[in-house]
């Protein structure tokens, strides 16, 4: 047992903050909105909703699955986009202020302005999540949500269609938003982490014809071009075709080199007045070299990280490690509307991705910066079959309408590895000086089937209407769940079944008026057993699933000058870690209690300011190692902020600054090594005017303005240096 436990609950108990924060959020929400609904006189000055669903594919639509249609003609939407649909899985799709979850919306308009290109930036102004990821690498998409790490196989959808995203960037140009999930998604979609689901909405045609061209520059020498193309065409314009293509080629800020070929088609077709159909595909091509590669600290015995580096140094890589990968995605769907308040979704999705990698792993050993170089090369694939037919509709019993939900899920997945990669151990280099060590390799390996994952599923959910204000949702997910591992002469190596996994959830919801819903709900989910990594004591081995617990209670309130939303939470799960006889193990507990609140204003016709704020508790309970530590990886604070300013004497030009203060981070489970805090600043411009009878928008944006060095986390026992300074131009014209 670890004596320190008892001493840190005390002190977890006497000095917790989260309490007291928690009761002040919620209080100031309920008395703004008092004061708000008596400047309104209790007038609705909100978005109606219409529970008659739009499809996937429909004229004018843009969900990524058959959704709840909104409308927002009094009040405009609001930087959070509360109004705006998300994805909720086996909760159909709804607004994001009538799902009882965490959840954030970013618009593709927002990606454009601050010319994202890694999926921390997407969320840089969402407290919550927390950027580990390193631009141009297998990195690219590691965050944490709440201090937990999200799920590379499980935890991210186009679409709504699942795929597997290790080492993939997507093409932020040709999406039309991006949906966050924060927390538990097992009922809403299976085995899954409980860090969240990530969900990438591709664009889709609307009801007006879109031609534009934008070209852009990225420093160090980055240039791309891309081309966006909609129309409406046959009788009453029932058929709808968008196509995006991007081209982006040149040098990285790292002195390294990239190529990447990116094209997205969606098509769809409203065949009847009550049959839709759509089919969509996306195909990309990328390869780097070049790119920093991550540091490993298991080994390291120092109290404190070495001094920083900056992330745009080509000192740690080199143009022989080289990350190339590729993307398809394919889907096609039907949706019927049975009757006015019933409606059938079906559709079903193939994904494959690939990857070669040619890349280092740092082993740090001092801290003088001396670290052993160990190179990995290899290929790797992964497959993903899905598909889903869902109910949709109302009934009354007596004087409750229940909105219903009842359907099911197929899914599976195979994952392909080298059967022979290459491992070497280079040599010792130092941090502060160029890497001396070369392995160039070549690609093509041959591949091996190294495990499957199947999934089956049943779902129902039930949202009550009990009053005009409450509501009650009670949802079930029944999972038949099997997992494999394989030798590379084909024999399984490893099994896990069950049949019978219940993932429920259950939420009440309030509407303190039209526009504010508080909500408490609880969730559980399973995620799938790791395979063990083979730089541990045990590799290759296969784990049991882990069960988590999510229990919330929030507020969403939006209106018209202002939005904001708050959410206390608490997450219990299985603990997974290496112990200190490099053994990788599930032991105890990992628990996670925050408060998240944020913010939006519009201060006279000029100014919007935006803000979040994320307070993060977290410990090690119940297992023979590190109990009362902090979770690797939850930074105890973090807080974000943006304000735009338009220029009242430059029409058409809009300024931006934003901020974003992420907190003391451990590194790893044993707490004794911490990234240490930092500040990142970007600041923008956006010039839209017209130039010879034609639209055309300027934008500029440079992150980290101060070219600020800091040492991130990026996973339990890895860092790397953060990005440095970047200048990122992009000049697009509609014609």
């Amino acid at each position: 047992m670890n004596h320190r436990e008892p001493a840190r609950r005390a002190r977890r108990t006497l000095h917790r903050p989260l309490h007291i924060a928690a009761w002040l959020t919620f209080a100031a929400a309920q008395a703004a909105v008092a004061q708000t609904s008596t400047q309104d006189g209790g007038a609705q000055k909100t978005p109606s909703q219409n529970t008659s669903a739009t499809g996937n594919g429909a004229a004018g639509t843009d969900q990524a699955l058959p959704a709840v249609s909104v409308s927002a003609s009094t009040v405009p939407n609001s930087p959070l986009n509360l109004s705006a649909p998300v994805n909720s899985g086996a909760l159909g799709t709804r607004s994001q202020l009538d799902t009882p979850f965490s959840t954030t919306v970013v618009t593709g308009e927002d990606l454009a302005d601050r010319q994202v290109y890694k999926l921390g930036d997407v969320f840089a102004g969402d407290a919550s999540v927390t950027d580990n990821s390193n631009a141009y690498s297998a990195w690219a998409t590691y965050i944490t949500i709440r201090g937990l790490p999200i799920d590379w196989q499980n935890g991210f959808r186009i679409d709504g269609n699942p795929f597997i995203s290790y080492g993939i960037t997507m093409p932020y140009e040709q999406l039309e938003r991006v949906e966050l999930l924060k927390g538990l998604g097992g009922f809403m979609y299976g085995f899954a982490q409980p860090g969240g689901l990530v969900n990438y909405v591709t664009k889709r045609p609307g009801k007006d014809p879109v031609t534009s061209l934008d070209v852009g520059y990225r420093m160090d020498g980055l240039l791309s071009t891309h081309v966006d193309l909609s129309r409406r065409f046959g009788p009453d314009d029932m058929f709808g075709a968008r196509l995006n293509y991007t081209k982006e080629a040149g040098k990285t800020y790292n002195a390294g080199d990239y190529n990447r070929n990116s094209v997205s088609l969606a098509l769809d077709g409203q065949l009847t007045r009550d049959l839709q159909v759509w089919f969509n595909a996306l195909y990309q091509t990328i390869r780097s070299s070049g790119q920093t590669p991550a540091i490993y600290t298991g080994s390291y015995t120092a109290s404190s990280l070495p001094a920083v580096l900056s992330g745009g140094t080509n000192w740690l890589g080199s143009t022989d490690q080289h990350l190339n990968t590729n993307l398809q995605l394919y889907t096609a769907g039907v949706r019927y509307q049975i009757a006015p308040d019933w409606s059938f979704t079906t559709s079903g999705s193939y994904s494959k991705s690939a990857r070669d990698r040619n890349e280092s792993t740092l082993t740090l050993l001092n801290q003088a910066g001396d670290y052993q170089d160990a190179r990995w090369n290899g290929d790797e694939g992964h497959q993903d079959i899905y598909w889903q037919g869902m109910f949709e509709g109302k009934v009354k019993t007596g004087p409750f309408t229940h909105q219903l939900v009842i359907g099911g899920a197929y899914q599976h997945q195979t994952n392909d590895y080298s059967s022979v990669s290459v491992y070497n151990v280079l040599g010792i280099g130092n941090l502060y000086q160029p890497n001396p060590f070369r392995y160039y390799s070549g690609s093509g390996l041959e591949t091996y089937r190294a495990s499957d994952i199947t999934q089956t599923s049943a779902f129902v959910s039930d949202t009550m209407e009990i009053t005009s204000r409450w509501s009650l949702l009670a949802g079930l997910r029944y999972t038949n769940y099997s997992q494999n591992t394989y030798s590379t002469t084909g024999a399984k190596t490893a099994a896990y079944s069950q049949n019978g996994v219940v993932t429920p959830t259950a939420a009440l919801m309030y509407k303190l008026e039209p526009n504010t819903t508080l909500y408490a709900s609880y969730v559980e989910a399973l995620e799938q057993g790791a395979i063990v990594d083979s730089m541990y004591a045990n590799g290759g081995s296969l784990l049991r699933p882990l069960r988590s617990r999510q229990y919330e209670l929030g507020v969403k309130s939006e209106h018209e000058r202002w939005s904001a939303t708050a959410a206390l939470f608490r997450i219990e799960r299985g603990a997974a870690y290496a112990n200190s006889d490099n053994v990788y193990v599930q032991d105890g507990d990992s628990i996670y209690e925050g408060i998240e609140a944020g913010g939006s204003v519009r201060l006279g016709r000029s100014w919007q300011v935006a803000g979040s704020v994320t307070l993060l508790d977290t410990w090690y309970a119940k297992g023979q190692s590190f109990n009362g530590n902090r979770v690797a990886g939850a930074p105890k604070f973090v807080a974000a902020g943006r304000v735009t300013y338009d220029m009242p004497y430059v029409p058409g030009l809009q300024l931006s600054a934003d901020a974003k203060f992420t907190g003391n981070t451990e590194v790893r489970p044993a707490g004794n090594l911490q990234t240490g805090g930092y500040l990142l600043m970007n600041v923008g411009a956006n010039y839209f005017t017209r130039i010879g009878g034609h639209d055309v928008t300027l934008r500029a944006a440079i992150d980290n303005i101060t070219n600020r060095r800091y040492w991130m986390f990026q996973y339990s026992d890895y860092i790397a240096p953060g990005d440095p300074r970047t200048v990122s131009l992009n000049a697009k014209i509609d014609f």
